[in-house]
């Protein structure tokens, strides 16, 4: 994840000089107070229907969770590479609601971590490889997710599912069970234009969304845009006083174009860009 201080408690924060508006979805614990933190989570959606998504992975430092991703192989999760943090990393896969140790359930340590060689802990380049220590048992609780093709286009206006535990709304708890609801895809010339520079569309893409529906937030970093049955995105930053403002698109890093990176790396090819 991003390094630097925390504001407030609850929340890590990136700003950059010329956009203070955007702030990465990410790190929240569940036992310390929200004094001061925007509403975060999968604002509105519904509950997803348990082990639906059975690529879910949720990312946990000390039994708590912190970000979103997806397997993609047994001994590979995919996630954003600001989730990183200086501490040992837990991928629970198979869960429903986390706050169990529910039967499908299995917790797996990270081996390696890659983050993308260009990550320098700004917008771009937000894309990290999680090796895992054993390989994850496939059933019908665990399996992992394809990728989209290379040259893949994605049409703008069509719906996306996301998912993730994140946060419900202002000085709400987290959800303990997995979450979901629909953004709708969104011209890249659009969100350049709202974002500016902190926007980079060959690397990015980006959803609108209203109020009722809502959409990601805080904690549902790294989680999967899934677009036509197929991870297109993973979820990266949004307006940082208030996810769920109209105003500012989700932004998603854009896999198709990480396919050959992610290749090698899954290869044992090196983490070269």
């Amino acid at each position: 994840m991003v390094e630097g201080g925390a504001l407030p408690a609850t929340l890590f924060i990136f700003c950059t000089t010329t956009m203070i508006n955007a702030y990465w979805v990410i790190i929240f614990f569940q036992l310390l107070s929200l004094t001061g933190a925007s509403e975060s989570g999968i604002v509105g959606g519904k509950v997803a229907k348990p082990h639906s998504r059975p690529y879910m992975a949720s990312l946990q430092f000390r039994g708590e969770h912190s970000c979103g991703g997806m397997l993609i192989r047994e001994d590979f999760v995919l996630t954003a590479a600001h989730c990183k943090k200086p501490l040992p990393m837990t991928v629970v896969l198979g869960a429903h609601d986390i706050s169990k140790k529910e039967k499908s359930q299995q917790w797996i340590q990270v081996a390696k971590y890659h983050q993308h060689p260009k990550f320098n802990g700004g917008y771009d380049y937000d894309i990290m490889l999680l090796q895992l220590k054993t390989n994850a048992t496939l059933n019908r609780y665990v399996k992992a997710i394809g990728l989209p093709k290379k040259e893949g286009k994605i049409p703008a206006n069509i719906n996306c599912a996301v998912a993730g535990w994140g946060r419900t709304g202002v000085n709400k708890p987290s959800s303990k069970v997995l979450k979901e609801t629909t953004e709708k895809m969104q011209f890249s010339s659009e969100c350049k234009h709202i974002w500016q520079e902190p926007f980079n569309p060959e690397l990015m893409i980006c959803t609108k969304f209203d109020k009722k529906k809502g959409g990601v937030c805080q904690g549902d970093s790294g989680g999967p845009l899934i677009c036509n049955n197929k991870p297109q995105g993973i979820t990266a930053f949004t307006a940082k006083d208030d996810c769920n403002n109209p105003k500012y698109p989700h932004v998603f890093t854009k896999i198709n174009v990480f396919i050959p990176w992610i290749k090698r790396v899954m290869k044992g090819l090196g983490n070269v860009a």
